[in-house]
C-alpha cells in the first residue's frame, strides 16, 4: 500500500470527509484492521481565505508548495490538494515536489467521460466557476462543455460555501437554493452537475435532485485509493 499525501484544512470540514472516505475505502478493499497510510498537512484556512480575497495567489501557491514539500519529506508517495479552488495553484505545487500530484479536475473529467457526459454544470466557489483554471482544463483535456449559473446564483453558491459550509453549518434554505440553481443548469442543457467544491456534498446529494451529481471529494478519494492500492 502506498502512502497518500493530503494538503488539507481548506476547510477542515471537507478534509474530515477525505480522511474518513480514504479509511473506509481501504477497509472495504482489504478488510480486517487495515486503514489508509496517510500523511496530512493541514493549513490555517483563515490565512488561505485572506490570500484568495486579496488576490495573493503567489502567496497561496508558496504556502501550499511548502505544505506539499512537508508531505513529501514525511514519506508520501503522491499528494492531493483537498480543495477544488486551490487547484488554481496546482502547477506551482507540482513543480515544488518530486512526487505526483493527483489533480481533482482530472479525476472528475475522467469520471464524466467514462459515463458519456458531454455537457456539465459546475458549482463551486466564485473562483472555480468564473476562472479558467478549472473549466478550461475540463474543456481542453476532456472535451467537456461546462456551464455555470448566472452571476447572482454564483454569488449565492459562493456565500453558502464560505459563510455556512466551511463553518460546519448546513441549512435547509441553502439546500433549497442549491436545488433551484441546479434546476436552472439542467434547463440549460446540463446532463450532470459537478459539485466543484469539496464542502458541497455536506449540503446536497443525489436524493435531492433528478440529475446526476459528481461529488469531487468522493471522486478524488477514489483516484487516491486506486493509486495507493495499485
Amino acid at each position: 500500500m502506498k502512502t497518500i499525501g493530503l494538503i488539507g484544512g481548506m476547510s477542515w470540514e471537507s478534509t474530515l470527509s477525505y480522511y474518513s472516505l480514504l479509511n473506509e475505502g481501504v477497509k472495504a478493499a482489504l478488510g480486517g484492521l487495515h486503514s489508509a497510510k496517510i500523511v496530512l498537512v493541514s493549513v490555517d484556512f483563515a490565512e488561505v481565505e485572506a490570500q484568495q480575497r486579496e488576490g495573493d495567489w503567489q502567496g497561496a501557491a508558496a504556502l501550499l508548495a511548502r505544505a506539499a514539500q512537508s508531505v513529501e519529506a514525511a514519506g508520501a508517495d503522491f499528494v492531493l490538494i483537498c480543495t477544488n479552488t486551490m487547484h488554481k495553484v496546482a502547477e506551482e505545487v507540482r513543480q515544488a515536489i518530486e512526487i505526483p500530484l493527483l489533480h481533482i479536475a482530472d479525476a472528475t473529467g475522467q469520471a464524466l467521460v467514462r459515463d458519456g457526459i458531454r455537457k456539465v454544470g459546475l458549482l463551486g466557489t466564485r473562483f472555480t466557476m468564473q476562472e479558467a483554471f478549472y473549466r478550461t482544463r475540463l474543456a481542453d483535456q476532456f472535451g467537456l462543455e461546462v456551464c455555470v449559473p448566472a452571476e447572482l446564483c454564483q454569488q449565492r453558491v459562493h456565500d453558502v460555501i464560505y459563510q455556512e459550509l466551511c463553518l460546519g453549518k448546513v441549512t435547509d434554505s441553502a439546500r433549497q437554493d442549491y436545488i433551484r440553481i441546479i434546476k436552472t443548469l439542467q434547463e440549460s442543457g446540463a446532463e450532470a452537475v459537478i459539485l466543484g467544491c469539496t464542502e458541497i456534498a455536506l449540503l446536497i446529494g443525489d436524493a435531492d435532485v433528478d440529475i446526476p451529481l459528481y461529488d469531487t471529494t468522493a471522486i478524488h478519494v477514489q483516484s487516491a485509493l486506486n493509486a495507493s492500492l495499485a
